[in-house]
């Protein structure tokens, strides 16, 4: 069957299981996450010794995999086979006929890591009768503010809205990054604590003054001398702040802008909904829209599309980063 990751983790705590999992997807946060959950809480630490293999898809061939899956368990309810990095394995849809009729006593964990297994392939259609299949994929990134603050809420912590916008533009959804860094938050904050955006800076490493947050502010209010004072600093820590991951950051500020004039309904609530943002940004969407007509938003998506692709040396000549990054806020600006 299909499944979704919520069900499929409340399964296997219910101990529930299946005799063939295929976790495929671009991402690996899930996969990871569900391959864990089968790897510690099948088995005691006592049967693993006997009855649990760890493959790697670079080192096995469908072959080893299918005589380890055929394997009984010994003083155990299951044996489990976990083969990590099956993307590498260039027979896995071999596993097609082992599948069709899997040991029972047998769970097998296909990991299919960053990109998605074809459904038009034998196994998958296999798998969906026979076992789980899942797809993984990635949280866009209108919705990672969303998803950061359920994670936080789910360990007992709630987040200022500026502390998720923070978190979000500057780390992306990298969602392993993500989670490792609220981590370090949880561990010097006691549950039910606030995180705000000074914990964000002290914990993250994040510039309160200097991110990607406060340059579309104040690119939003046509601030020419904190715009400037900004891209100063992401020019001295060109490793935090490279200019490819800002213009993405700045294309979806900008078409967010670019979508508020064509609302009909420019309330708050509407605009929140329709820019998938917190309600505690929308009046600086009101005041930002105030400054750039519609006209003046579509040459800055122009812009931000030409400057994508002369940070990628295409048509840049001698330029550097640092001059790039300087001639486009200054394009924008005027």
């Amino acid at each position: 069957m299909s499944a979704d990751f919520n069900r499929i983790l409340s399964d296997l705590k219910n101990r529930i299981y299946h005799p063939i999992y295929l976790l495929s997807g671009e991402e690996p946060y899930f996969i990871d996450l569900l391959c864990d959950a089968i790897e510690n809480g099948v088995l005691t630490e006592d049967e693993k010794g006997f009855n649990q293999t760890i493959l790697y898809g670079r080192e096995v061939d469908s072959r080893t995999i299918v005589e380890h899956a055929k394997r009984y368990p010994m003083m155990a309810s299951h044996q489990v086979v976990i083969v990590k990095e099956a993307q590498d394995i260039k027979t896995i849809d071999e596993l097609s006929v082992y599948a069709e009729k899997p040991l029972v006593s047998t769970i097998l964990v296909i990991c299919y890591k960053y990109k998605k297994y074809d459904k038009r392939k034998s196994l998958s259609k296999v798998v969906e009768k026979k076992g789980v299949f899942f797809e993984s994929t990635k949280v866009r990134e209108d919705k990672l503010p969303a998803w950061i603050t359920a994670q936080a809420e789910s360990q007992g912590y709630t987040l200022t809205p500026k502390a998720v916008a923070m978190i979000s533009d500057y780390l992306g959804n990298d969602l392993s990054k993500v989670e490792n860094e609220l981590k370090k938050l949880y561990i010097s904050l006691p549950r039910g604590s606030q995180i705000t955006e000074k914990i964000v800076e002290a914990n993250i490493g994040i510039s309160k003054d200097y991110n990607i947050f406060e340059l579309q502010n104040a690119l939003g209010a046509r601030n020419i001398v904190k715009a400037n004072r900004i891209i100063t600093y992401f020019a001295s820590n060109p490793k935090d702040n490279p200019l490819v991951k800002n213009i993405i950051l700045l294309y979806g500020y900008f078409s967010k802008l670019l979508i508020y004039h064509s609302l009909p309904d420019k309330s708050n609530k509407e605009v929140a909904s329709a820019l998938s943002i917190s309600p505690f940004f929308v009046n600086d969407y009101h005041s930002a829209a105030r400054n750039y007509t519609f006209e003046q938003l579509t040459g800055i998506i122009s812009l931000l599309r030409e400057y994508d692709l002369k940070s990628k040396g295409v048509d840049s000549g001698s330029a550097t980063e640092e001059d790039l990054t300087k001639e486009l806020i200054y394009k924008i600006l005027h």
